[in-house]
């Protein structure tokens, strides 16, 4: 049975140093990459941008906030990122102007909902595991007022761009599905608490790599505090999470041989008994909410458990 395709978008927010952060990444400013071993180096050339940045995404940020008139606080959200992808069946066997063509289209729908003119930035990169696009742009309301959270901010909201997004890119794109929302199916597998705990563990992420990205770090005795803080509840839970995510694996690999029966089974069985049976398949639902956990927990930066380490060994030193 071929795996579905679903179209895929999300959100984070940025608010102020993490800005430089995340345009090293997209923008590949940096020589290397310790941080996320998925980059090949030698396929970097084969990035391309959509939209290319005029300055530092900071920089512009604060242009065009300045520009609209808004007051800003050191906790306002002055960049929010679109990361658009497909899962990695879609894009096998496509040329690279197919793919580039379904990034222009994503683009096309983004530029519908959100003013052009707000865009920093929109970097395709062919140099990981599965070909994605992040969209840099500045939360500015079509009244020119600077608020994320009246743009993305809610699940209601997350839900219409999610609904949208699919609706767009499914009218080109036929073979790709929606999957249900989280909102329809009450996350049956997988209960809710599971993502709340994995999205607190990439914003504590975020924190260290923060922190870390100080160059100034050692000299600070305050802040070296807040990272061992932070890196002691940060590392062992996501070893607990790695391992709660194996049981979640574990049960779609069920689920899945499963269906490959339910669907044999639908085949052949009569108007009565078929919808009993498609209400059993949920293969699609769980393999959407898995690849949400991982791509939330894969690519943890190894300085993060270098860090960790250096900072148990010094602890076992004081005592």
């Amino acid at each position: 049975m071929s795996k579905p395709q679903f179209a895929i978008l999300r959100f984070a927010k940025y608010k102020g140093p993490e800005i430089s952060n995340i345009e090293a990444h997209n923008e590949r400013t940096k020589e290397n990459y310790a941080s996320n071993p998925d980059i090949d180096k030698s396929r970097s050339h084969l990035n391309f941008h959509l939209i290319t940045p005029e300055q530092k995404y900071r920089a512009e940020a604060e242009r065009q906030i300045k520009g609209a008139g808004c007051r800003t606080r050191s906790d306002s959200v002055r960049v929010v990122e679109a990361l658009v992808t497909a899962t990695p069946e879609f894009f096998k066997g496509k040329k690279k102007n197919e793919i580039k063509a379904y990034f222009q289209e994503a683009l096309d729908f983004i530029r519908e909902h959100q003013d052009p003119k707000t865009i920093i930035s929109a970097v395709v990169h062919m140099d990981e595991k599965t070909p994605h696009m992040h969209l840099s742009f500045v939360p500015l309301t079509e009244d020119g007022r600077l608020s994320a959270k009246e743009i993305v901010g809610n699940k209601k909201k997350l839900t219409q761009w999610q609904d949208r997004f699919w609706e767009h890119m499914v009218k080109k794109y036929p073979d790709l599905e929606r999957g249900e929302s989280a909102s329809k199916t009450g996350r049956s597998h997988i209960p809710p608490r599971v993502f709340k705990e994995v999205v607190h563990l990439s914003r504590m992420k975020e924190q260290i790599m923060t922190l870390m990205a100080d160059s100034n770090l050692l000299n600070k005795k305050s802040k070296m505090e807040e990272l061992g803080a932070l890196l002691d509840k940060y590392v062992p839970a996501l070893e607990a999470m790695r391992t709660k995510l194996k049981k979640y694996d574990k049960a779609y690999r069920e689920l899945s041989d499963e269906n490959t029966a339910l669907e044999a089974e639908l085949k052949t069985t009569q108007n009565a008994g078929r919808e009993k049976i498609a209400n059993k398949l949920k293969y699609g639902k769980m393999e959407q909410e898995l690849s949400e956990l991982h791509a939330l927990m894969d690519n943890i930066p190894p300085e993060i458990i270098a860090a960790y380490r250096r900072h148990t060994v010094g602890l076992q030193n004081e005592r």
